[in-house]
């Protein structure tokens, strides 16, 4: 089987491809980009508060405090109470949220499938095939360099 020089730079490249594809599937939402990245974060982390929103966008609380505000200001986010330390206040995307990021990632479905329709069956199944060993790959952990027991003899 016939290997590419560099597999991982054509990985790389299909990577922004296919970032391309997303992206151009959101171009119809009146949110700007970060501010779907911060509703597509706290959906999925449902204890995230401002601090930690900072911490996952790498800025300074005060910049993730503007942008919630800039979120709440449009209906899209609710800071609420924990229930289990008043003191502090979780980030809660609002219904209209969710249905955004629904949409989005339907459009984004949509986008992708348009362009895998392109592709033969055979190669779509490859293609499959490859990404799901990639993923497992990318999640097992890393051993450890072994050493050779015969070397440490020597």
């Amino acid at each position: 089987m016939e290997r590419p020089e560099d597999l991982a730079a054509a990985i790389a490249a299909a990577a922004g491809t296919l970032i391309a594809v997303l992206d151009s599937s959101a171009s119809g939402h009146q949110v700007p980009p970060t501010q779907l990245r911060v509703l597509t974060l706290i959906s999925s982390r449902a204890e995230t508060n401002v601090n930690g929103l900072a911490e996952l966008l790498d800025v300074v609380p005060s910049s993730a405090s503007r942008l919630c505000d800039r979120l709440e200001a449009t209906g899209l986010l609710r800071r609420v109470a924990d229930p289990r330390d008043r003191r502090e206040v979780r980030l809660v995307p609002t219904p209209a949220a969710l249905a955004l990021l629904g949409d989005l990632a339907e459009r984004r479905r949509r986008a992708v499938q348009s362009v895998l329709d392109r592709m033969p069956g055979r190669t779509q199944h490859d293609l499959w095939l490859a990404l799901v060993a990639f993923g497992r790959a990318a999640t097992q952990s890393v051993p450890e360099k072994q050493t050779d027991p015969a070397a440490q003899t020597a």
